[in-house]
């Protein structure tokens, strides 16, 4: 039988057979090159596709971790909606912000014993104090930053507030943090306003462990101690000199009072704020920051630690706070206690010295340059202006005791006065008064305090 597969019976088959040649060429090894080219060729291309494919897997679960990583950190954080409807109930009464874009956080330190990390530290009564509360003024353009320390023994005004169980406590006159106790924090952001005339824009509560959970997520703090610290209740006990302390350490450093220093809550104050400014300085480094594995035990560490208004209480939000400050100078980020002076009728209490802090809080308010210093000079000005004030109020309380002890009545002071009435003791061309505080030159406004660049072991 003969074989016609491989034979056109037909010329024309021939030709047609020759056309197709080209098309079948196209899939096969080019003039030169040996038929075994084909094999390192698929070999590439199966490459190609799996090293495609492999790519594809490694950005879809690095998406997936990332998304993860941001569901959790996102999760940490607790929302206090508590304080944000209690403090919509006095909406009227808050103070209005006068500057667009400046922000003023309010951060809690909570000496809360409840939790099982917190309970060494005490029995949990039930109730919780601010052990810390400092106001953070963020300037509108974002090129300085002031913490200014509020003592928890001040005296001030705090407002009726309500408590936890629905009912309210009466207005009264009394140490700082027992707003805390009394209402949480919309009672401490209401007593706040209220002294400073400062309007809160979002706040932040953090408790021991969250504290001691930052310091650990940066692998400790670098302080410089110039004596010996042995405090049994704070829980710490460390030698003089260089020291790197972990979350344990840095809690009790920052508690401790009655063995380091003078004993005062503002000695306690003024190390807190050193602390800071090694802890802003450590997480703010190259070694943090550009570091994912080290920065995600921070982020988690700092979300898990924070209870926050709505405003804040996201990583978005966090977010956008971060960016905003993140590039001020450390030299711009100040720490300073507000002015005080111990209480007149308890010399374990505190007071404003005026009018040095409402001078501070003036500032604050309409944004303007805070300057800080760890010299003398802020205390000679915290004198010097409050002695001219006591003065001038002394002065103006004996002029009218004299007046009244001579037998002066108010008719004898309109018949000093001129014929249309006026009294002699005005100037007819100004309405402003003799004893007028803008005609009392004051010192350059220097408050004492630290800051970021410069930490206790300089």
């Amino acid at each position: 039988m003969t074989d016609t597969a491989r034979t056109p019976s037909e010329p024309g088959e021939e030709a047609a057979g020759a056309a197709t040649a080209p098309r079948e060429a196209t899939y096969a090894p080019g003039a030169g090159v040996s038929p075994a080219g084909f094999g390192p060729r698929r070999r590439r291309l199966r490459w190609l596709r799996w090293a495609a494919l492999a790519t594809a897997v490694l950005v879809l679960a690095a998406g997936g971790v990332g998304w993860a990583a941001y569901t959790k950190l996102n999760g940490n954080i607790t929302k206090d909606t508590g304080a944000a409807a209690e403090l919509a109930r006095y909406e009227e009464e808050r103070p209005t912000p006068l500057v667009h874009d400046a922000q003023n956080i309010l951060l809690i330190g909570s000496d809360s014993r409840s939790g099982r990390d917190n309970r060494k530290y005490g029995r949990d009564l039930g109730t919780q104090r601010s052990d810390t509360t400092i106001l953070l003024h963020l300037a509108a353009d974002r090129q300085s930053a002031t913490a200014v320390s509020l003592p928890r023994d001040l005296m001030v005004d705090i407002p009726s507030c309500r408590r936890p169980d629905g009912s309210r406590t009466r207005a009264q006159f009394a140490q700082f943090n027992w707003a805390f106790e009394f209402g949480g924090t919309a009672c401490t952001i209401r007593t706040v306003e209220k002294l400073t005339d400062i309007r809160i824009d979002h706040h932040m509560v953090v408790d021991f462990a969250g504290f001691k959970d930052m310091v650990d997520a940066v692998d400790g703090v670098r302080v410089c101690l110039k004596e010996p610290v042995d405090d049994r209740a704070a829980k710490v006990r460390l030698p003089a000199g260089p020291q790197t302390l972990d979350g344990e350490q840095a809690l009790g450093y920052v508690r401790a009072r009655k063995s380091i220093g003078n004993g005062s809550d503002t000695d306690r104050m003024d190390r807190q704020q050193e602390f800071l400014a090694a802890l802003v300085n450590k997480v703010r480094s190259n070694d943090v920051l550009l570091n994912p594995v080290k920065l995600y035990p921070v982020l988690d560490a700092a979300t898990s630690s924070l209870t926050t208004d709505p405003g804040l209480a996201s990583l978005r939000g966090l977010y956008e706070l971060v960016r905003g400050v993140r590039d001020i100078p450390t030299e711009r980020v100040q720490f300073l206690t507000v002015p005080r002076r111990s209480y007149t009728y308890d010399a374990n209490r505190d007071e404003l010295v005026e009018p040095a802090a409402d001078e501070l809080f003036t500032r604050l308010r309409k944004d303007e340059p805070v300057r800080v210093t760890r010299d003398a000079a802020a205390a000679a000005y915290e004198r010097t202006a409050a002695k001219a004030y006591e003065d001038d109020s002394e002065e103006t309380y004996d002029e009218g005791e004299s007046a009244y002890e001579d037998g002066a009545s108010d008719e004898a002071a309109e018949d000093s006065g001129g014929d249309d009435g006026s009294s002699g003791s005005y100037d007819d061309e100004s309405d402003e008064k003799p004893d007028d505080p803008s005609h009392t030159p004051s010192p350059a406004p220097t408050f004492r305090g630290n800051t970021a660049d410069r930490t206790s072991c300089e």
